[in-house]
């Protein structure tokens, strides 16, 4: 009778979960409290906060709508004074005593629980012996000895049907921990089926999906609980945009108080560094539940890219205050210690961080960031490696060890990894510039010109691929299109509005001064010269082409008219400093990727 009864009660629930509509919102409040306490009685904590955190955006039930409590079966009432007692040894972390009083129970609740803490007895053991034989950088050559004996067990149930949502899910995690990557999407998408309602399934199969096309081919169960999966793995795959409407979409459906999807919405910002909208984010989300410490590490990222120190600092002690062996706070502390230039310091706490959990993704690519900073570069290609390890997504590892290469002048080793991280980023023109960079080292001199235009072409950060591009065709005596682009670089200098501290505009200014002197544009030239004059170390330069024109000018030398129009500096420029767009776009057919 108990397995026919749990899997009817499986069966209420997913009907429930159907359909990707939020019409009725106090259906969904029901579910999420349900299948809250269901996570926390298998001691899947994380589960259940997902869960209970949701539950607490939408409007409270009244008495007579609550979820009633789960029903027993035959089974659960023969083992709940094992399973009690098992429990309270499980919350406090003596796994291998809960599973010993678990032995033979035959209930899915307990048999969940006695497979579970086998499972992680042998990950607490796996993680001891990892902080004790080896230091973070160290290769982790330790495993978990319980991963082989379970896959077998649980293979056994999985071909038999006997496991439920849960035993699915628990199936999935141990053939992962095995790299058998397929069979786990597999086992993962059948978990999703089989109980929609628990987020730890959907994000296990976040992690293991790589692309956008992984993703078309999974069949997936029509539930709302997949809008909040495609939203988190949109933000993971870099797909912000579809991240962002999905976001969006789920707040209007009524989830607007979720701290969950506020953090989601600045961590997307973050990933496309719109660091002012993600910091304005990250406050709001800090008055509204000031002792949350998850992804206050990616907030520290982001005032540690604006150099706010006091409120670093600030976060760093309120995050000491709150629970100072936390992996964020450590991660917090170290981004402190790195923005004052303690990279020693800094790179301690990143390994503490480490040492409390070694898979956490952050701290190993900070550490090699650390690492850089001090020079010592195998210690961070390995601290990279391992980030990659965990999550081969992780553009920042991919696009450190490009940089750890080019330091070592291995310009082939920093072409596949710069590559790796423009294919997740192939919008970033960091990724860009740096494989033109690459190129150039290689003498590809045709692939590099497509990478610094690419880059221009996306929106360049730093403002330097047109330079770049412009010293190309000055290398390869193409002076036409040289002078095209450090045409449209000044005008993009000036056009900002910023202070010029670019010192490539000097460069820009000479190079036209003598490619309009050579062309006889005396006008032309004699304004580019005199911008040169307002450089130091182009002032003498400039000052000597004036001599010359005047000179030549004196003798009548007359301007030339055979040069092709768009070769000239608007006047504008000469009298103040924003160019007008009087240049014609930039004829680089031949090289546009």
């Amino acid at each position: 009778i108990g397995g026919a009864g749990v899997m009817a009660a499986v069966a209420m629930v997913t009907a429930a979960a159907g359909g990707g509509d939020f019409s009725d919102l106090r259906e969904i409040k029901k579910q999420l409290l349900s299948v809250a306490e269901r996570s926390r009685e298998r001691g899947l904590q994380h589960s259940g906060k997902w869960a209970a955190e949701l539950a607490f955006a939408l409007e409270p039930l009244p008495l007579s709508e609550l979820p009633p409590p789960p029903v027993l079966t035959e089974e659960d009432a023969r083992d709940l004074d094992a399973y009690t007692l098992a429990k309270s040894y499980f919350d406090l972390k003596e796994y291998d005593r809960a599973a010993y009083f678990l032995q033979g129970c035959k209930s899915q609740k307990a048999y969940f629980l006695y497979m579970y803490s086998r499972y992680l007895s042998g990950e607490k053991k796996k993680d001891d012996e990892t902080v004790d034989s080896l230091g973070p950088l160290e290769k982790g050559q330790v495993k978990n000895e319980a991963l082989r004996e379970l896959r077998v067990e649980l293979s056994k149930k999985h071909k038999a049907q006997e496991l439920d949502g849960f035993g699915l899910y628990l199936y999935g995690v141990v053939l992962r921990k095995l790299d058998l990557v397929k069979e786990a999407i597999d086992v993962f998408v059948e978990a999703a089926h089989v109980l929609p309602l628990h987020w730890g399934a959907w994000l296990e199969l976040c992690n293991l999906i790589t692309d956008k096309e992984m993703l078309k081919f999974l069949s997936l169960p029509d539930t709302w609980m997949k809008e909040f999966f495609l939203a988190h793995i949109y933000t993971e795959l870099q797909l912000i945009e579809e991240a962002l409407q999905k976001y969006q979409s789920l707040i209007d459906a009524g989830f607007s108080k979720s701290t969950y999807i506020i953090s989601q919405i600045a961590v997307a910002y973050h990933n496309i560094r719109d660091i002012d909208k993600a910091l304005s984010i990250f406050n709001e989300l800090r008055k509204q539940d000031p002792y949350r410490i998850e992804n206050m590490d990616t907030f520290s990222n982001l005032l540690y890219v604006r150099s706010m120190k006091p409120e670093l600092s600030y976060l760093a002690h309120n995050l000491c205050e709150i629970d100072k062996y936390r992996v964020e706070t450590c991660c917090v502390i170290g981004n402190y210690y790195s923005l004052r230039s303690q990279h020693e310091k800094a790179a301690l706490y990143f390994q503490r961080a480490l040492k409390l959990n070694p898979r956490y993704l952050g701290a190993w690519t900070l550490m090699g960031h650390e690492y850089m900073e001090m020079k010592n570069t195998s210690a961070a290609i390995q601290a990279y490696r391992h980030a990659i390890e965990v999550n081969k997504r992780d553009y920042r590892a991919w696009y450190g060890l490009g940089q750890t290469y080019e330091i070592l002048k291995m310009p082939f080793y920093c072409l596949y990894y710069y590559r790796r991280a423009h294919q997740l980023r192939p919008n970033d023109s960091r990724m860009l510039v740096a494989l033109g960079e690459c190129y150039e080292k290689l003498n590809q001199l045709v692939e590099a010109k497509k990478c610094y235009w690419r880059a221009y072409a996306v929106g360049d950060v730093e403002k330097m691929a047109l330079v770049k591009l412009a010293k190309l065709h000055e290398q390869l005596n193409e002076s036409e299109q040289a002078a095209q682009c450090y045409i449209k670089y000044i005008q993009d200098i000036y056009s900002c509005g910023e202070v010029v501290e670019h010192l490539e505009v000097s460069t820009a200014f000479r190079y036209l001064a003598q490619y309009y002197f050579k062309c006889k544009l005396w006008d032309e030239a004699s304004a580019c010269a005199q911008k040169c004059c307002a450089f130091n170390d182009t002032r003498e330069e400039g000052k000597a082409l004036l001599r010359q024109i005047l000179q030549l000018r004196n003798q009548g030398e007359t301007s030339s008219t055979e040069v092709a129009a768009p070769f000239f500096l608007p006047a504008s420029l000469s009298a103040n400093n924003t160019p007008t767009r009087r240049v014609s776009p930039l004829n680089l057919s031949s090289v546009t990727p």
